[in-house]
């Protein structure tokens, strides 16, 4: 308070507010984009002067890229080959049928209202009814036996209802206990299906599945060592550079960042040179594999890798070589920095 010329006791006026914790936190937040700012531009340069370093040595980066691109595209390469086969047994489905030959008792009607019954069974994809008349026309186009046959009196041939189920070559249980079903129908006479041809065949395809998936573990775990050798190489070749860099206060984040870039740009980049391979060994096989479709009459197309398929292959690429680096550079920097 003050006391003024008149001895009066006055109150001095209230002081006005200093704006410290608006300036404390615009220094805050100046202080976290800053950081933020340094933080993307320390990623950015490791990652383009790493690979700048690989440019800077072509031949060995070729060399590097070119066996890694080969055990990639390896791997790709049975992937497809076991997504054809599986389009192909997809294609043999429809020769593996059910049939159903019906008693002789059973007319025509009755017959279509069978076959409509079965097809609103959930587990029947299609139903194809095969009548006396029908069954007879074919068996004198393809037997021989046509002027024997006009001399019969009576259509000996009863009818036929083939039956496709879904996903036959997938649940063997589930087809026996479908025929099980037809064979206890009073309609039926005789219910077949070979279903030994069934199960020899899906034991071959697990077999080329659990082939492909251990093959293209072998591959993975080949590119893994691959890319992590050359990395321990790097580090070794740059060795002094990292001791100065740790003697000056470097941390082993910073020190481990170009080199997990490296692995991430050797691993990248043998990703899409494997998917050329893979595309162009694809052109050279297509024509003769739908030529010889054609002769067989089919419809077979060679499969390749979608769009997601292929960013699926180039990204497990990159990650094996960022995990290759990873594993190298936390058992041999502390190696490198104590010796």
């Amino acid at each position: 308070m003050k006391r003024s010329n008149k001895n009066r006791i006055i109150k001095d006026p209230p002081a006005r507010p200093v704006r410290q914790e608006t300036r404390q936190t615009t220094k805050a937040g100046g202080n976290y984009a800053d950081r933020l700012t340094a933080y993307r531009d320390l990623h950015a340069h490791a990652l383009f002067s790493s690979l700048g370093r690989l440019v800077a040595t072509p031949f060995t980066s070729i060399m590097t890229l070119s066996v890694l691109a080969i055990a990639i595209s390896l791997a790709s390469g049975f992937y497809i080959l076991v997504a054809n086969v599986q389009q192909l047994t997809g294609n043999l489905e429809t020769s593996n049928q059910i049939s159903l030959f019906l008693r002789d008792d059973v007319s025509d009607v009755h017959a279509n209202k069978l076959a409509d019954s079965i097809r609103h069974d959930l587990r029947i994809q299609d139903v194809k009814l095969i009548t006396r008349e029908q069954a007879m026309a074919e068996f004198k186009t393809y037997s021989g036996f046509g002027d024997a046959i006009n001399m019969l009196e009576k259509n000996p041939l009863p009818i036929v209802l083939k039956v496709l189920p879904k996903h036959t070559l997938e649940d063997k249980e589930g087809l026996e206990g479908l025929l099980n079903h037809f064979k206890q129908a009073p309609e039926v006479d005789i219910a077949q299906m070979d279903l030994q041809w069934i199960e020899r065949l899906q034991s071959i395809l697990a077999v080329a599945r659990l082939f492909a998936a251990l093959l293209n573990l072998m591959l993975g775990a080949a590119v893994l060592f691959i890319i992590g050798n050359t990395i321990r190489l790097e580090l070794h070749n740059r060795r002094d550079e990292v001791v100065i860099a740790k003697l000056v206060g470097a941390t082993n984040g910073f020190i481990r960042r170009p080199f997990l870039y490296t692995g991430f740009w050797i691993g990248f980049i043998s990703g899409v040179f494997a998917w050329f391979i893979v595309a162009v060994l694809m052109l050279i096989l297509r024509q003769p594999v739908e030529r010889l479709s054609g002769l067989y009459e089919g419809g077979f197309h060679l499969l390749f890798l979608s769009a997601a398929e292929t960013v699926a292959m180039i990204g497990c690429s990159s990650a094996l070589g960022v995990l290759g680096a990873w594993v190298v550079l936390f058992f041999q920097l502390q190696n490198t920095v104590s010796e």
